[in-house]
């Protein structure tokens, strides 16, 4: 589902560009749905073995922080950097798209720490049942919040915000991270 933003690199950049950063990010949050999808069956095949166990934990640590993360860089530094080079009524439809992504954000927040108990369960090594439907319910939600950043978002981001702007957001995504400059 990820896919490149107009004039941009393939997602693979770094804090230095931030865009691709989070469109990077994307790809990782797509890769972690994808293998919780492959748990499900996993876990009805092998029970709590030991892959099933790292993979849980592989999983929580990635959504625990990274997503944490990936999140506060559009609602901290990108939202804000986007409806400050809006003026007027176009204002208004940013602020209006930007409420929403931050409503999906609370609600892939609160898929994800449902299924995270059924994780940490695993994790430690006790058989529970993770559910298709839960698993599928973050997925899904995730796949239709990352096509509408990449496909809304994004592209608007590249074509509003100057070089500077996006250097102050490289900047405060590699703080948030521990990242020196280079």
């Amino acid at each position: 589902m990820t896919s490149r933003i107009p004039g941009m690199s393939a997602p693979t950049g770094g804090s230095e560009a931030p865009l691709e950063m989070l469109a990077a990010c994307h790809g990782r949050i797509e890769t972690q749905c994808a293998t919780l999808r492959r748990l499900v069956p996993h876990l009805l095949a092998h029970g709590v073995d030991d892959e099933a166990r790292r993979v849980a934990t592989r999983v929580m640590r990635y959504f625990d922080t990274a997503a944490i993360d990936h999140h506060a860089d559009e609602e901290d530094d990108l939202f804000p950097a986007l409806i400050e080079s809006m003026a007027g009524s176009d204002a208004v439809c940013l602020r209006e798209m930007i409420g929403g992504l931050k409503a999906e954000h609370r609600g892939l927040e609160a898929c994800w720490r449902h299924l995270r108990g059924r994780l940490e369960r695993i994790a430690a090594g006790e058989y529970v049942q993770l559910l298709a439907d839960d698993v599928e319910t973050l997925a899904g939600r995730y796949e239709r919040h990352i096509e509408r950043e990449e496909k809304e978002l994004l592209p608007m981001a590249a074509r509003l915000l100057s070089d500077d702007e996006l250097a102050r957001v490289g900047r405060a995504m590699r703080a948030r991270r521990g990242i020196d400059a280079q």
